[in-house]
């Protein structure tokens, strides 16, 4: 009789059965020609196939070679009873071939009991009636079923890999979390700490400007009341010259034209304007250094897709906004803008620098060509022109004795002495001659005092608000004066070169000298 050792070594390793129809693949391995073809099916959608044994791959579906003296070894075991049953197997699955109360040959396949059973266990047996396959094909149904099972737990077990490896990952990642909340607990600390000294800083702005204002205030009070008694003491005279009768009178009375002196009306009207506002541009500025405090912020913290346990600050990269909107909203300056000069504008006697920073004043005619966009002056305008936001640039005017800076509109004149900056109701500048500062627009001119450090010019445009500000950069900034506009154009810098040169500088922002 056939050992179970030896029915061993005759099992297929798919379905753990005697070989049934066995065949060889080229690695040496043997399988039931059904079992490892149906193997082979499952695997044509990746496109690699392997042997289940030994997992040696092949680039194309191997060969079935048919293993003829293997069918011959199992036909002849299969023919010998098993040890300890007396009765016979031929098929796959272990089933007798001999029915044990007919003692006839298994045939068929009761569907209903889920037996194998000869054919007088169909006709007079207790499966008479029921319904009834043929062995094989009751086995290959089985095999379909087991078959669809597979491939489910296959699938089922690749998705069970993959969640082992992201959970392996999540722990290797672990170790990077360790630190999070010191790390962010460090961070807030240091943005609470920066906050508070900026607070500081505009406060102690916000002081240092309110007594300049209130003694200017009161001087203004003071004098528009000397001013209002003189203007109500003419108003009294001329209403009795109006009154009276006697027409030889009237006429000799002295011309009233400077009775009412509108221009120092209007003198007064500027100082009172200027006096009464705390400087909201120096003070925009001061907070504009949140910035310096956002870019400690901007290695970022970023919460890792599909896991609630990790905060990734190694991979910062992006800027949380949403910390400065509030601080933003109202008060806020741009970095400074960077301007180039438009040559094609550029009087005959400037020089542009390569860079199209620098404008020089020459004593050599340049001989350009007469154009609709050159100016007759030495003046020049930049190539860019703003009609919305909040802008500054600087100037540096140490290497000049007679110069303006200031802004236009695009359509301002180019010829005569009209279409100097400050000279029309298009164009506003600061200005310097003859060691006289002054702020000019539309030809009227507002001196200013003469006690003004000289270097460095910062020009700030808020466009929506209608104000062109103009500044000196010294430690502390220094305004010098605001106009309030209603502006219908974009406004481009402009420049006017008496002496020397120019220099629109790089974007550097000064207003970090606050204290």
């Amino acid at each position: 009789m056939a050992s179970a050792a030896l029915r061993q070594e005759l099992s297929c390793s798919i379905c753990l059965s005697i070989y049934t129809d066995p065949v060889t693949l080229r690695c040496g391995h043997n399988f039931c020609r059904g079992c490892i073809s149906r193997e082979l099916d499952t695997q044509e959608e990746s496109g690699v196939y392997s042997c289940p044994e030994c997992r040696k791959e092949y680039r194309k579906r191997p060969a079935l070679e048919k293993n003829r003296t293997l069918c011959n070894i199992v036909e002849h075991v299969r023919s010998i009873p098993e040890e300890g049953t007396g009765v016979l197997y031929t098929y796959g699955v272990q089933s007798p071939v001999q029915c044990s109360v007919h003692k006839k040959v298994l045939e068929y396949y009761c569907t209903e009991d889920s037996a194998c059973i000869c054919v007088s266990c169909c006709l007079i047996g207790e499966h008479r009636g029921h319904k009834m396959l043929s062995l094989d094909e009751a086995s290959e149904k089985k095999k379909e079923k087991l078959s669809d099972v597979l491939q489910k737990l296959t699938i089922k077990r690749a998705e069970t890999e993959k969640k082992v490896q992201n959970l392996q990952e999540c722990r290797r990642d672990q170790g990077k979390a360790a630190g999070v909340t010191e790390t962010v607990t460090a961070l807030f600390r240091d943005i609470r700490r920066q906050l508070d000294d900026l607070e500081k800083r505009v406060l102690t702005e916000i002081s240092r400007q309110k007594p300049h204002i209130s003694l200017s205030v009161s001087d203004l009070i003071q004098q528009l009341e000397i001013k209002k008694d003189e203007l109500s003491g003419k108003m009294r005279h001329i209403e009795e010259l109006c009154n009276m009768s006697d027409p030889v009178t009237v006429l000799q009375e002295p011309d009233t034209g400077d009775l009412c002196d509108t221009e120092d009306t209007e003198r007064h009207d500027n100082q009172v304007h200027g006096a009464g506002d705390l400087d909201v541009g120096l003070i925009s500025g001061t907070l504009h250094t949140l910035s310096d405090i956002i870019t400690g912020i901007n290695t970022g913290i970023y919460v890792q897709e599909d896991t609630d346990l990790l905060l990734d600050v190694a991979t910062a990269g992006d800027t949380d906004s949403d910390i400065i909107t509030g601080i933003n909203t109202g008060i806020y300056v741009q970095e400074a803008t960077d301007l180039i000069l438009d040559e094609t504008t550029a009087g005959d006697n400037i020089q542009i620098s390569g860079d199209r920073k620098t404008a020089s004043r020459s004593d050599i005619n340049q001989n350009l060509p007469v154009t609709p966009e050159r100016f007759q002056y030495p003046q020049i305008i930049s190539t860019r022109g703003f009609s919305s936001g909040r802008h500054y640039w600087e100037v540096d005017v140490s290497k000049s004795v007679g110069w303006r800076v200031g802004m236009c509109y695009p359509s301002i004149g180019r010829r005569g002495w009209q279409a100097v900056i400050g000279c029309n109701n298009k164009s506003w500048c600061l200005c310097r001659c003859n060691n006289q500062y002054s702020v000019i627009h539309d030809s009227r001119e507002i001196r200013l005092p003469e006690n003004i450090p000289y270097g460095r010019v910062r020009v700030y445009l808020d466009y929506e608000a209608g104000q062109l500000s103009f500044y000196f950069i010294c430690d502390p900034i220094r305004h010098l004066h605001t106009y309030a506009a209603a502006l219908t154009e974009p406004l481009h810098a402009a420049l006017w070169v008496g002496h020397g040169c120019i220099t629109i500088s790089e974007g550097v922002s000064s207003w970090e000298k606050l204290p």
